[in-house]
């Protein structure tokens, strides 16, 4: 039996009375909407209620499923410790999911928790829930750093151990929208605040989940969003269903966004697989940009396949450019996955005979050697892109006047630390970013004085 409803809800702590203290009515369109959610799932009378929870543990490279019989917890942080929870764990299918991911060396299982007790992205709503419900089981998951795709697969994961187990189960995608909607909000105002709510409601109230995945990650950051990987996590468990969206109301009085909609799920539709869709077209994508890759990208990547593949250090290539031959630079090496960073390892200075063998050891470097990350696997390689920084000679400049995140990089200096950052980078709009970030990676405190220099790239994709 398919999950048989999913509910994308937010969590504030004040919509309950007790936290609120009057404060709930300032949201009461949200409460109503809740009301009604929980009115459904009661009538569903599912045997367990699936939660996803930015606030569950959460790690960079593993999902967080609850483990053992049960956990409690309650409002006593927002000082209501006598609203209390105290919830049985479905055990039979929380080691269905542990067995799908492991079938597939997926990183999701029971490890690593270190506060057993429920968080408020869980408890809010389960507090709605039981007001009106309590003949279910519990499962709780967290997100993860990885990227949405992986989001997506464990949602399809839950799914199957749904079926498996035979379930009448529920999902509730338990996430906030931005909380940069007003000056006056947790986090201020930023123009991305409104244009994510906007947009994600309107995504999720047509139940179009393939977009999902067209969220830029520095977008979705600048909004202050909490439960993107929640509603894509949800959309996996949905996978290949035909789903009837309402969307039930959205509010932003307290300066973060509170959106909730209802999902009722059919029977199969083909045409709603929407992460096989995203990587065929991703494949195509990427096989389109690698064959079309200079000279430069094209040595790095033939570095990384090889290394990968054979563990071998590729030898210079004949026939490649005189630039690449009798130039020497310094040269970053930057791999992407799925529009996350996988690897970056370069110099600032030429430290080989020619800018190629800068490029290939670099490039073995960045996909092995970035202590940042795990070396690239094999199975990894066709949903990689590879880019090269050439760097021109770095110049002594005065002040961070004469600096430009778009057009030079920088390169900051304190005795024998020394950090560097490139330019025109994602995520990085403004020189106080820049110096701070290249601070940062240099071992530099704030307030300790520094040497600037500036440099050019020229960037190879």
């Amino acid at each position: 039996m398919p999950i048989l409803a999913a509910y994308m809800v937010p969590h504030p702590p004040l919509i309950v009375p007790e936290v609120g203290r009057g404060g709930e009515k300032q949201i009461e369109a949200t409460r109503a909407a809740y009301q009604k959610a929980a009115e459904e799932i009661a009538r569903l009378k599912p045997d367990t209620v699936i939660i996803s929870s930015p606030h569950a543990p959460m790690y960079g490279d593993y999902f967080h499923i609850s483990p053992g019989k049960g956990a409690s917890g309650s409002f006593a942080s927002f000082q209501a410790p006598q609203v209390r929870f105290r919830e049985t764990y479905d055990e039979e299918l929380v080691r269905a999911i542990c067995r799908q991911a492991e079938a597939e060396r997926f990183p999701a299982g029971t490890l690593g928790e270190r506060d057993p007790s429920l968080d408020h992205g869980t408890m809010v709503p389960l507090y709605l829930i039981r007001q009106r419900y309590t003949g279910f089981r519990l499962v709780r998951v967290g997100l993860s750093g990885l990227p949405l795709e992986d989001h997506y697969r464990l949602g399809q994961m839950i799914r199957r151990a749904v079926e498996e187990t035979g379930r009448r189960a529920v999902y509730v995608a338990s996430g906030d929208l931005s909380h940069k909607l007003q000056p006056y909000g947790p986090y201020g105002f930023a123009p991305e605040g409104p244009r994510y709510d906007e947009r994600i409601m309107d995504v999720c109230g047509r139940a179009a989940f393939g977009e999902l995945f067209d969220f830029d990650e520095a977008f979705c950051e600048r909004a202050a969003e909490c439960g993107h990987r929640s509603f894509v996590m949800m959309a996996g468990a949905l996978d290949g269903l035909r789903v009837e969206a309402e969307k039930l109301s959205h509010e932003d009085v307290t300066g973060v966004g509170y959106g909730i909609c209802l999902f009722h799920s059919g029977g199969p539709d083909e045409s709603r697989r929407f992460l096989e869709r995203r990587l065929k077209e991703e494949d195509r994508r990427l096989s389109d940009a690698k064959a079309r890759c200079d000279p430069w990208v094209r040595l790095a990547w033939q570095s990384v396949e090889s290394y990968v593949r054979k563990r071998e250090i590729l030898p210079v290539p004949d026939g490649l450019p005189d630039g690449l031959t009798r130039e020497r630079a310094g040269a970053f090496v930057s791999i992407h996955k799925q529009g996350r960073l996988r690897g970056c390892i370069g110099t600032i200075a030429p430290v080989r005979k020619s800018l190629a063998e800068e490029i290939i050891q670099n490039a073995v470097s960045a996909a092995s050697e970035d202590p940042r990350f795990e070396p690239i696997r094999e199975d990894e390689l066709k949903w990689l892109e590879i880019n090269v920084d050439v760097l021109g000679e770095p110049e002594d400049i005065d002040s961070e006047d004469e600096l430009d995140v778009k057009r030079y990089g920088v390169i900051v200096s304190r005795g024998h630390r020394r950090g560097l950052l490139l330019p025109d980078l994602d995520g990085v709009d403004t020189v106080a970013q820049q110096v701070a970030i290249a601070r940062k990676k240099a071992g530099i405190g704030p307030g300790e004085k520094i040497t600037l220099q500036r440099f050019r790239v020229v960037r190879h994709r």
